[in-house]
């Protein structure tokens, strides 16, 4: 049974960092693509960024150099380092993954709901909250 459990969200000042964790048991990223949704309150879904199995990264225009994603296949893990965190980056944040569902445009944009995909997409955790505010 594939298992997601999230962590590191939490409240932050503008300009802190957090890093979030998504650690899959039953699941091998070893050949799979990795992402990063997130649901703002009143806002659609976004795809925030994403992994391929060869390393291809994407990120949306609102967190490019400031949000880095990667993952640690020996520990099946997939990581969200957010960094220069702005009031418009509080949101829900839901780790996903797949075998070739490819990068950035790739990915399920369908919905404005992001947990619609939880029944698309092999993985889907369990949501973190992350509040930025002053």
């Amino acid at each position: 049974e594939v298992q997601p459990v999230e962590s590191g969200g939490g409240s932050v000042q503008p300009g802190g960092s957090l890093t979030l964790s998504c650690t899959v048991s039953g699941f091998t990223f070893d050949d799979s693509d990795a992402g990063w949704y997130r649901q703002a309150p009143g806002k659609e879904c976004e795809l925030v960024a994403s992994i391929s199995s060869d390393g291809s990264t994407y990120y949306t225009d609102s967190v490019k150099g400031r949000f880095i994603i990667s993952q640690d296949n020996a520990e099946n893990t997939v990581y969200l380092q957010m960094k220069s965190l702005k009031l418009d980056d509080t949101a829900v944040y839901y780790c996903a993954a797949d075998l070739g569902v490819g990068v950035g445009g790739s990915w399920p944009s369908w919905s404005a709901t992001c947990t619609d995909y939880a029944r698309y997409l092999e993985v889907w955790g369990q949501g973190t909250l992350v509040n930025v505010s002053s």
